[in-house]
């Protein structure tokens, strides 16, 4: 503990207070009036708990409902919901791959994602963030290996950029890779539907598989897991984050379901989204605050040393708004940063007020904010 204070990586749970520019609730749904009672019903109907894991007797008409209607959501033949997206990822991740398989994966994916491959028995190769010719020098050095899986996130989680979904959608399919997404912080948001960065690149025959967080834009909690039926069926027989875990609270399939009722309904919401995420863009780059390029709802502001970060963070929360620091190992060594996510509530005259106070707690704790990596 002394040596991770010494670090600055000392961290602490501190419950949720001032404007929310840190949580996953981009679309404002968690609290949302119809996802509410929703639930509530489902609650007294069904009860709080699901009292076993789905092969024994946790299972629901629920889940299967709330599993087809994901799977049409997405375009896929079936989906498989799991009671958190970090055990989605290991459940795909471990029970896929043999040791002969070969995973290619980001260098900034996900800790769950990194998580299931150390688990996973295949070779795994880390290639530079979003290099699509390392991952092709690679494809073509390794054919005829076992099978190959590339794994990354549509939009990164802590960067706000997306991957190049088109170029490796094209590589795996020439070289017969199978690519797995990570649809966290894109489903709800991106394509016409709002199913996610995949439908909006049109790649959707391209995916072998697509984990899709349903607690962040979705507003509630889990993930689900899309892709063809046969896939669907082996993860219900053979992963073991699946077969071993409790099924989640059967009031949570109707939350979703209500979910999926206004992103479908409401497309208005995610246009409004992307628009507040660009106007706090502009607006920090016309006060001088160096940011990589994007337009996402996540808006990394990089700031290099953890202490400064923690300051920066503190100041801002002194004044009303509420954003975290990030630190290694989040984020690679030297490069922390304050993460900022861009939600519904956030109004023009917010984004001035804070814009106001960033500028002045990175002027009181050093210099300008730079780009960094």
């Amino acid at each position: 503990m002394r040596v991770l204070e010494q670090d600055g990586l000392l961290r602490s749970l501190r419950a949720p207070g001032g404007v929310d520019l840190s949580s996953n609730d981009y679309l404002g749904l968690a609290s949302h009036p119809h996802l509410k009672k929703q639930m509530m019903a489902a609650i007294a109907r069904d009860g709080v708990g699901s009292t076993g894991s789905r092969l024994l007797r946790g299972e629901r008409a629920g889940f299967a409902a709330i599993e087809r209607r994901f799977a049409g959501f997405k375009g896929t033949q079936r989906s498989l919901y799991f009671s958190s997206g970090y055990l989605a990822n290991l459940a795909v991740l471990t029970t896929f791959s043999e040791r002969e398989d070969l995973i290619l994966s980001d260098e900034r994916n996900h800790a769950s994602l990194i998580d299931g491959i150390r688990l996973s028995p295949a070779r795994r190769e880390i290639f530079p963030h979003n290099d699509v010719a390392a991952v092709r020098r690679v494809l073509e050095q390794t054919s005829g290996s076992g099978q190959r899986f590339v794994v990354v996130e549509s939009l990164f989680s802590m960067d706000g950029d997306e991957a190049p979904l088109k170029a490796y959608a094209e590589l795996c399919r020439a070289s017969g890779a199978h690519l797995v997404v990570d649809e966290a912080h894109a489903v709800g948001i991106y394509g016409s539907k709002g199913s996610g960065l995949i439908e909006q690149h049109g790649i959707d025959a391209d995916v072998f598989l697509s984990v899709n967080t349903a607690g962040k834009a979705l507003g509630v909690s889990g993930a689900f897991v899309a892709g063809p039926a046969w896939a669907i069926d082996y993860l219900v027989q053979r992963a073991r984050p699946f077969i071993f875990s409790t099924a989640p609270p059967p009031s949570v399939a109707a939350a979703l379901d209500a979910s999926l009722d206004i992103i479908e309904s409401e497309p208005q919401r995610r246009s409004a989204l992307l628009e507040r995420a660009l106007a706090l863009r502009l607006r920090l780059a016309a006060a001088g605050v160096t940011l990589p390029n994007g337009s996402s709802p996540i808006v990394p502001v990089l700031l290099g040393e953890n202490d400064r970060a923690t300051a920066v963070a503190e100041a801002l929360q002194a004044d009303g708004f509420d954003v975290r620091a990030i630190r290694p190992p989040t984020v690679p060594p030297g490069t922390a940063r304050l993460r900022i996510a861009v939600n519904l509530t956030l109004t023009g005259e917010l984004i001035e007020q804070f814009v106001s106070s960033l500028v002045a707690a990175l002027i009181a704790t050093g210099s300008a904010a730079t780009e960094g990596h």
